[in-house]
């Protein structure tokens, strides 16, 4: 049996590069955060998210460059107007760049199944979510043509993708 690395040690080993495509329009709608801002509540992410702060900030302080794009759908989820008012305060603050791409311009991208996060281009973190939006256990792969795929559509959506900052939810 193969024993799957903590999320944490992946980002704790990499030493260059983690990059993160997400391609889904809601996520995990039973996150404390997300119920309390879709009933009006004021989400502090330094509140919220105090680990993953202080995970990607100690990664980008040590030179890894943590890059995230988003394949969005548009007119946007509530899940995406969520994920869009927290970027700033919790990816961004953290030392991510962020770029979005309506889902309109990513057809002649060859994409993965799956969400992924691409470690130091060699080492792969497929996750997996089921239909509701609910995470699964994820995987990992060193197969040389996953990691390609995944390299090759992640440069993709990021050449063609809004940096946060101009981004404007439709």
């Amino acid at each position: 049996m193969t024993t799957v690395p903590t999320f944490e040690e992946l980002f704790r080993g990499c030493r260059e590069s983690a990059v993160h495509l997400e391609m889904r329009d809601s996520y995990m709608k039973s996150d404390p955060a997300y119920i309390d801002w879709n009933a009006g509540a004021a989400i502090d992410p330094a509140e919220r998210w105090a680990d993953w702060l202080a995970l990607v900030s100690e990664a980008t302080s040590r030179g890894v460059k943590v890059r995230r794009a988003r394949i969005v759908s548009e007119p946007v989820s509530t899940y995406i107007r969520f994920e869009h008012e927290v970027t700033e305060g919790l990816n961004i603050a953290a030392g991510e760049e962020v770029r979005w791409l309506p889902r309109r311009k990513a057809t002649g991208i060859a994409l993965p199944g799956n969400d992924f996060w691409l470690f130091d281009s060699s080492l792969l973190l497929v996750n997996h979510f089921d239909g509701e939006g609910e995470w699964l256990e994820p995987s990992v792969s060193t197969d040389a043509q996953e990691l390609k795929l995944c390299a090759e559509a992640f440069e993709s959506v990021w050449a063609l993708g809004i940096p946060h900052a101009d981004y404007q939810l439709a």
